[in-house]
């Protein structure tokens, strides 16, 4: 079953299946069809987003247990509602020895009934990067000791349990005890230089799987299977995709599974699309779990005449990091090598074992070619075997040879060209290597492109931190309207439509007001220029000092005071922000005199009344520019082609930041008083848009899933201020139209242009509809006729 719209909802063990269960009424009578649930099975103790799973073959115990999820699944029913469940098929948490299919590995090593189901490279003792210094530093400090009551095992730091092999002696020293071990401790540090087994991008917790294997795949799809045959899911969320060794082949698996239990399951797939890259048509899903639509919804509120302002004020600010382009290439080079050399060397070996009888092709020639294509890859990864590629993958490879080329070493192009026309499937050598080969190469392309943009650049590089979140790209600042609605009609018809999300970096609302930035940027650089003079002596980079501006006025409440946990929720955006850009502070070395210089700057402006004052002042000027904004994005996201996906709490302003600020608790209670009883505030009314809304979708499904999207167009002197387009299904049609960049109008006239504004601006449909009429008292229009 499609649904109409969903709603997503982050379970854990203070909002447990129970507490779902509670807000059925409320979703449904808001209009919502499908409860949207992050991943249900056991997760490691404590998951505050379940993607740690330790068994997938069964319901995490801390949410309710299989009882607690057939109770919200049968309450769900009774109130018309259907689940969707997030799955994780590329990687298990391993962490905290919670894992009983890693344990059983440590303990047994390939021998393991499980040895199969990671992605593991048995050329020696498994890497265990678990330790905080080396491993005779831990012996002598007494912090890893041998514990011979009950089953004997390896004590770590008083706390986590390692297995022992069992034809091993223990009455061995300690030290040899461990070096005859299938695994091997070593210090955290030496992770990304040493590990043997893929991992979930940079994250040592977590261990990818291998569901290419049938084995692996059934077992670890067994419980969602069922519960589809039970009744008790509509569909999947499938995580990460581009994960997999075959991502293509996986989806038409599950695809096929799920139809031969019974046909119609809805299936998306977390993929993160290029600017011009389209899902292949032909996986058998319903589309992307929507950073596209995301990305393109953010775009079109920024008015592309203030890309340049704002990026001479970047510029002035941190003239090392003011081309974007140069920006990701140098991010994505460091990420490269920082972490994930033991990938690349793996990766590399891959290539140098198929070209092993071609003694001009050296592997350090192999090492400087994959290198240079993973600095420049277009996409997330192509999807050949090495035998043949899909079409779709043609642009991207052609694209990456063009981009390549500068940074080629003289005379060594042939063999870029040679693992190129391999990612083609038009390459030469045994099939079985060049596979492993191309695998290598996809499965690492793709954590560099995250890490290197989203983790990266976007904290490098910030004139307007709005353009900077998952999904986006850097050099695609905003979008015209015919792109705009080239994209919109491209997309599957059953894609999920989203605005915000577990991984946002910073809420809808968030954006949609930074995004009135883009249309004054003369104003915001005066306010830049006054706070900066505020904040002067705490010896902070003005380029660190210009993202916490924004952030402050992004998060800041719309009325009223900040709560009392708003310095400590910035305080964690600004530790996070300094570390992920590892320019002068990281994750992996903290530095702490710097991050405490930032932290007293923060604190000292938010107890600056004159930097309090002069913030609320320009936050007042921007409010209704940015609010339209935000109903405009909700009237899209709501009326284009697609399945809408409301994030949980963001039916009211959403003002998060990055996680874990957006995965805080919601007030379910305040947003039902207010579907109940509006009261004209912003919350009211963008929660009463969404109902609305959604009340049309259920009263016209087809309208919505299956209906026509056609692009009106718009005349007169604000022609380029307005978005309009019809949609069609039978004797049912639906125009909506919405107001587009008119932010610098707003702030001057203190709320929505007049007539004069619009002049002889009209839309040009069925009937000829003057702009200045529809939007007199609102930023867009729906309107249902026959």
């Amino acid at each position: 079953m499609i649904p109409r719209a969903t709603y997503r909802l982050q379970l854990t063990r203070d909002f447990p299946f129970a507490a779902a269960e509670a807000i059925l009424p409320y979703l449904a009578d808001l209009g919502i069809s499908h409860v949207y649930a992050s991943p249900i099975t056991t997760a490691r103790s404590g998951s505050t987003h379940g993607y740690d799973v330790t068994d997938p073959t069964r319901i995490n115990p801390e949410l309710g247990g299989e009882a607690g999820f057939r109770s919200l699944a049968a309450a769900a029913r009774a109130h018309g509602l259907g689940i969707v469940i997030d799955i994780v098929p590329n990687h298990m948490g391993v962490a905290g020895g919670e894992n009983g299919y890693w344990n059983d590995v440590l303990r047994l090593g390939r021998d393991s009934a499980y040895a199969r189901w990671f992605d593991i490279d048995w050329t020696g003792p498994l890497i265990l990067p678990i330790l905080g210094a080396t491993l005779s530093e831990v012996i002598d400090a007494g912090d890893i000791a041998l514990v011979r009551e009950g089953e004997p095992h390896i004590l770590l730091y008083g706390e986590q349990r390692l297995p022992l092999r069992p034809d091993v002696a223990i009455h061995l020293p300690l030290r040899d005890l461990l070096d005859a071990q299938y695994y091997r401790l070593v210090h955290w540090r030496t992770a990304n230089d040493r590990l043997n087994w893929r991992r979930f991008f940079a994250i040592n917790e977590l261990a990818a799987l291998r569901v290419e294997d049938p084995a692996v795949f059934d077992a670890t799809h067994r419980l969602y299977l069922d519960l589809y045959r039970d009744g008790l899911i509509d569909g999947v969320r499938v995580d990460h995709v581009d994960g997999l060794t075959d991502p293509a082949g996986y989806c038409r698996r599950l695809r096929a599974e799920l139809d031969a239990i019974r046909p119609g399951a809805w299936i998306i797939v977390e993929k993160i699309l290029g600017a011009d890259e389209m899902l292949p048509a032909d996986w058998g899903v319903g589309g992307t779990s929507g950073y596209d639509a995301m990305r393109d919804l953010t775009a079109l509120l920024h008015d592309p005449a203030g890309e340049a302002p704002l990026r001479d004020l970047w510029r002035s600010l941190d003239p090392a990091h003011a081309d974007p382009a140069q920006v990701v290439l140098e991010s994505r080079r460091d990420m490269l090598s920082w972490q994930f050399d033991a990938q690349l060397s793996a990766c590399v070996a891959a290539f140098a074992a198929l070209f092993a009888d071609d003694e001009a092709c050296t592997p350090a020639m192999l090492r400087r070619a994959i290198e240079r294509l993973l600095w420049v890859f277009p996409v997330y990864r192509t999807y050949g075997d090495g035998a043949a590629a899909p079409e779709t993958d043609t642009a991207q490879r052609d694209k990456a040879w063009r981009m390549v080329q500068r940074h080629l070493p003289s005379g060594e192009a042939p063999v870029t060209r040679r693992i190129l026309d391999l990612l083609g499937g038009s390459g030469e050598g045994d099939p079985a290597l060049a596979a492993e080969a191309v695998r290598r190469f996809q499965q690492l392309s793709a954590p560099i492109a995250a890490k290197g943009v989203e983790d990266t650049a976007f904290y490098r590089y910030a004139p307007l931190l709005s353009a900077n979140d998952v999904g986006s790209d850097p050099e695609q600042f905003a979008l015209s309207p015919d792109q705009f609605h080239q994209r919109a009609a491209g997309r599957p018809p059953h894609a999920m439509l989203t605005t915000a999300t577990h991984d946002h970096k910073r809420g809808e609302d968030v954006r949609a007001r930074l995004a009135v930035l883009s249309a004054v940027p003369d104003l915001w650089d005066q306010a830049v220029a006054r706070w900066s003079a505020m904040a002067q002596g705490h010896g902070v980079h003005p380029a660190d000092r210009y993202q916490l501006f924004q952030s402050l006025l992004g998060a800041w409440p719309q009325s009223g005071e900040p709560a009392p946990d708003f310095a400590d929720r910035l305080a964690a955006w600004q530790d996070k922000s300094l570390r992920e850009a590892r320019l002068r502070s990281s994750w992996e070395a903290p530095n702490a005199d710097y991050e405490a210089a930032a932290q007293a700057l923060l604190q000292d402006l938010l107890a600056h009344d004159g930097f309090r004052a002069d913030l609320s002042t320009f936050l007042a000027r921007i409010v209704p520019a940015a609010e339209a904004n935000s109903l405009v994005q909700v009237t899209l996201k709501y009326m284009l082609p697609g399945v809408p996906d409301l994030y949980q709490g963001a039916e009211l302003a959403d003002l998060s930041l990055v996680d874990p600020d957006n995965r805080r608790p919601v007030d379910y209670a305040r947003r039902q008083a207010l579907l109940r009883a509006p009261d004209g505030s912003f919350d009211s009314r963008k929660l009463r848009l969404i109902r609305d809304a959604l009340a049309l979708r259920r009263t016209h499904p087809k309208l919505f899933s299956e209906g026509s999207y056609r692009p009106l167009p718009v005349t007169g002197r604000r022609a380029a201020h307005v978005l309009a387009f019809a949609r069609r299904h039978g004797d049912k049609g639906l125009l909506c139209a919405v107001m587009l960049r008119a932010g610098a109008a707003i702030v001057e006239a203190g709320g929505l242009p007049g007539a004069d504004w619009w002049g002889d601006t009209h839309i040009d449909g069925d009937s000829r509809l003057s702009a200045a009429a529809i939007f007199a008292d609102r930023p867009y229009l729906i309107d249902l006729g026959e």
